[in-house]
């Protein structure tokens, strides 16, 4: 069962997922192998990476807001540029993806949906600059702290892939096949 612990997890110890922004990104190069070791020093437990992307899973005890800061702070000098790190427990990834709203439509296309993860829950006004925005064919669903995108025609163009300044808050964005292999991954350590 998803959030139980497997026999090989110790006590009040969590399956979560980081999500590193920036990395891998024109010269802001951080390799897998050592994002890992860096993980393991401030005590994640079980590190993996998915793609060169910053995908984490961990074990370990504490809250996503405790091991967000950890690593941020952790990463700090290890890139040529800052990056945030949004982490969130495997039962909060297990939700995201259960409750994709495009996921029920007839027809669409899961390469072309992509969630975006915020570091608060989206205010009001922001809102109010999303629903404003000029975006064609795209569409976007606000879920607490993440907001589901669907990009028909691909995210090399799309409007809604990087919200970081309507939404006024540092943000990243994973496609649909991401977020749910990490969320596979997630099951399998627990």
């Amino acid at each position: 069962m998803l959030g139980s612990q497997s026999p090989r997890m110790p006590p009040n110890q969590t399956t979560f997922v980081a999500l590193v922004r920036g990395v891998n990104v024109g010269k802001n190069i951080l390799k897998m192998d050592r994002l890992r070791k860096l993980c393991e020093d401030i005590g994640m437990r079980n590190v993996r990476t998915y793609v060169q992307s910053g995908n984490v899973v961990f074990e370990a005890a504490g809250t996503p807001e405790k091991w967000s800061n950890a690593l941020e702070k952790k990463l700090l000098g290890e890139c040529r540029l800052p990056v945030s790190v949004a982490v969130r427990t495997s039962r909060e990834l297990s939700a995201i993806v259960d409750g994709n709203p495009f996921l029920k439509e007839k027809g669409i296309d899961a390469a072309r949906l992509a969630v975006t993860f915020l570091e608060e829950p989206i205010a009001l006004t922001a809102k109010a600059a999303l629903n404003a925005l000029e975006i064609g064919n795209e569409r976007f669903h606000c879920r607490h702290t993440e907001i589901y995108l669907h990009c028909p025609n691909g995210f090399a163009e799309a409007k809604l892939y990087l919200l970081d300044k309507v939404l006024a808050q540092r943000t990243t964005v994973r496609n649909w096949n991401t977020v749910t292999k990490l969320c596979e991954m997630c099951r399998a350590s627990e």
